[in-house]
């Protein structure tokens, strides 16, 4: 058996273990440069709030102080995150971190008479280590356990806890639940499908498998697997990243170049810290570009442009080189820029890497610069050491936060108050 470990309402949580007065009280979370409603709580749905709704909409409650307004915490949110899998490490030995508050927990070695007392125990321990509440699915696959864990989060008479463990429940879940929240369907999928008749995830169940390959691919097969109780996603303890992206939308739009190529260079450098993280290198790196859609009165544009390096690399300084290339052959003069970013991919481990006879860069040398900054920075902060393609102050700028809360966890300036 499968569960899956989904934090409740998860940015608003870790914001209401540290202010306990905002339990039951409305509470948003807003994106990047305060823009929309990323995360909120019950409560705050049922005033009519919704994920996207822009923070200026948010005035009218605002100034009745119905709901506590909090910018983006990551600091805050990745250790809370962290304190949470650990947590889950310490109680169960299989177990995927498949995003920042959700965890799938291989739990086959236990008596099945044992797994909803087990799972309990998981969530109470949780909620006591971390002060995070949680919603748990039990269920033979991970479609299945996904499947579970909403109706645990939904229905408050599971306590928490939601098992499909006999073919009885499966199906009335399955009947239940709509096919457009099923796990790998997706958006355009699910339209597709409601037009063939297929509404819930209990219909799709009952199509033959053929009709699904013709309709969905390999990947639709697999979820219909899934769903009809074949354990055929394996579980891993480290999934390493096909690509990765780092991008931001700018507090103001911009059309200088400079200032738009130390953002570039930093989310770069971002970029190659993550590479090195999962020991890979990438050989392709994309770097794109684009105007705000709420400016029509401005001149509108949307670029990108992908370069190949030719020995794959996680080097900052090789990144750095290529990307800024490639933002001279993406860049248009006249256009003010708000959102950019860079993805790096065509990912592979760093023990298989293909060389070249005529290679100038010391790629030993390399190695050793890029570790030795890895380290200065986990020891004295992300900040205390970058490239000057970066700009002195390039992690601050074009990012507002206006409703930021403290950094309690990470922050020694910063740890909360006992009077």
């Amino acid at each position: 058996m499968i569960a899956l470990v989904d934090c409740n309402n998860f940015y608003a949580s870790c914001e209401r273990v540290f202010q306990p007065h905002l339990q039951h009280k409305p509470v948003v979370i807003l994106s990047n440069n305060d823009g929309v409603v990323v995360a909120l709580t019950e409560e705050a749905k049922q005033l009519g709030i919704q994920r996207g709704t822009p923070a200026f909409q948010l005035k009218q409650w605002k100034d009745k102080d119905e709901v506590a307004i909090f910018s983006s915490n990551y600091s805050l949110y990745g250790d809370m995150s962290s304190r949470v899998m650990n947590t889950l490490k310490e109680m169960v030995e299989h177990i995927e971190v498949y995003s920042i508050d959700e965890a799938f927990l291989d739990l086959s070695g236990h008596a099945p008479a044992t797994l909803e007392t087990l799972t309990r125990k998981i969530g109470k321990t949780v909620v006591k280590n971390t002060g995070i509440p949680v919603s748990i699915g039990l269920a033979q696959t991970r479609t299945l356990a996904k499947i579970a864990s909403k109706f645990a989060k939904k229905h408050k008479g599971y306590q928490g806890v939601c098992s499909i463990d006999t073919e009885q429940k499966q199906k009335k879940a399955l009947q239940l639940f709509p096919i457009e929240e099923v796990w790998g369907i997706g958006r355009r999928y699910s339209k597709q499908l409601k037009q063939l008749g297929v509404h819930t995830a209990g219909d799709f169940a009952q199509k033959s498998k053929s009709w699904v390959q013709r309709i969905m691919g390999s990947n639709g097969v697999k979820t219909w697997r899934e769903l009809n109780g074949e354990d055929c996603i394996t579980l891993s303890s480290h999934a390493e990243k096909k690509s990765i992206c780092t991008s931001r939308s700018l507090a103001k739009a911009t059309d200088d170049f400079s200032i738009l190529a130390e953002h570039i260079s930093r989310f770069t450098a971002l970029c190659a810290e993550k590479l090195r993280a999962q020991h890979s290198v990438a050989h392709m790196l994309t770097v794109f570009m684009g105007t705000s859609r709420f400016r029509l009165d401005l001149p509108q544009c949307s670029d990108a442009q992908t370069t190949t390096i030719s020995i794959a690399t996680a080097d900052t300084m090789e990144l750095t080189k290529s990307a800024k290339e490639v933002l001279r052959k993406t860049y248009r003069k006249g256009y003010s820029y708000k959102k950019i970013g860079v993805i790096v991919s065509g990912i592979h481990t760093d023990n298989s890497i293909q060389q070249n006879l005529f290679d100038t860069i010391d790629r030993t040398q390399r190695r050793k610069i890029s570790q030795t900054i890895d380290l200065i920075k986990k020891k004295n902060g992300k900040e205390c050491i970058y490239l000057a393609a970066q700009g002195r102050h390039s992690a601050k700028w074009g990012v507002d936060v206006n409703y930021s809360s403290k950094r309690f966890t990470t922050n020694m300036n910063e740890i909360i108050e006992i009077k």
